[in-house]
């Protein structure tokens, strides 16, 4: 950023900053930190509390450091949170905002998947990017809630700040009074064009299979399921050329994850449901029983049905359940 919409960044902090200072309730629990990454990431102010907190002066600098940001944000969430143990009850889950009028300069992906395995389920980020110019492609890989504010003039600006300070106040409020550590955002006004973005991009797939990116439980390794599309006739409609389609299993296969990472252009932004694949595989790597089992973050491991488990993406720990219907799986291109 440069020019007026830095400007107006800065006084939409200050005047957050202004009115959460005003209300008893966030005296006594907010803290603030800032983290700028033009070119390069920086705290410009640890975490505070907003008592103690004044706004510091916006750099200005050459490129969009998303995975710089995501980086130092994570070593901060290390240094600066206190966990919740049997001794002492440690802090809320932590809600960032993610405000860019650019596309990344670095390459965000080693923190991107960093972030998706270790640190998704102790933040929530709500990612705003600002003006039309932005793809919120990535954005949406770090964040369920990804908005776009469209008009950039002073009255949409300060519209936006007000909604930011709203959002603040429901969220703290709301992880008082009910005990839940998810956002809570205000409702948007009609005097302000923000919208929240799907995150979907045009995205091809190979529609004859179906392939799953899981990781074994045991080894870490990486292992990719494979099914294969298989057309049927559809009851009551045979011979009327309509046919419908499921994917049986063709395989479950151990990778080099070098490799892989190297050549592989990612998950799709396209889900698969549970319900139209047949087949589980063991896992390729331990010989586990379930190859693939649906972890609440989404990603897919392996586990043996008769103990704990901890999730190799997230470290979730548990013990293994039945889920009730179909689930939706992200799928790779193929």
């Amino acid at each position: 950023m440069v020019g007026e919409p830095i400007a107006q960044v800065q006084e939409g902090m200050r005047k957050i900053v202004q009115e959460l200072q005003t209300d008893p309730y966030a005296l006594e629990t907010a803290f603030l930190s800032v983290i700028a990454f033009a070119g390069k990431a920086k705290c410009l102010m640890p975490l505070t509390e907003l008592y103690k907190f004044y706004p510091p002066a916006l750099p200005i600098g050459g490129g969009t450091s998303l995975g710089a940001a995501l980086n130092l944000l994570m070593d901060e969430m290390d240094h600066s949170l206190v966990r919740t143990t049997a001794e002492q009850k440690g802090d809320w889950k932590p809600v960032i905002f993610l405000f860019t009028d650019g596309t990344p300069t670095d390459d965000p992906t080693p923190a991107i998947e960093r972030w998706t395995q270790h640190y998704s389920r102790r933040a929530n980020i709500v990612a705003i990017a600002i003006g039309e110019g932005v793809d919120t492609s990535q954005l949406s890989r770090i964040s369920n809630n990804v908005m776009r504010l469209s008009e950039t003039d002073d009255v949409s600006f300060q519209a936006f700040f007000k909604w930011v300070t709203a959002s603040i106040k429901t969220t703290s409020l709301s992880v008082s009074t009910a005990g839940k550590d998810d956002v809570k955002l205000a409702p948007v006004s009609s005097s302000i064009n923000l919208k929240k973005e799907t995150g979907e991009r045009p995205c091809v797939v190979d529609e004859n299979y179906v392939v799953l990116l899981g990781r074994c439980s045991n080894t870490q390794r990486p292992y990719l399921v494979k099914y294969g599309r298989r057309l049927y006739d559809v009851k009551g409609l045979e011979g009327s050329g309509v046919q419908g389609s499921i994917y049986r299993l063709v395989g479950a296969y151990a990778i080099d994850e070098a490799s892989y990472d190297e050549l592989s252009d990612g998950r799709s932004n396209r889900q698969i449901s549970t319900a139209e694949l047949r087949g589980v595989p063991t896992c390729p790597c331990c010989g586990n029983q379930l190859g693939v089992v649906i972890c609440e973050c989404g990603h897919i491991m392996c586990a043996d049905p008769g103990g704990a488990q901890a999730c190799p993406w997230c470290g979730l720990k548990g013990t293994l359940g039945q889920g009730s219907g179909e689930t939706h799986i992200t799928r790779g291109r193929g």
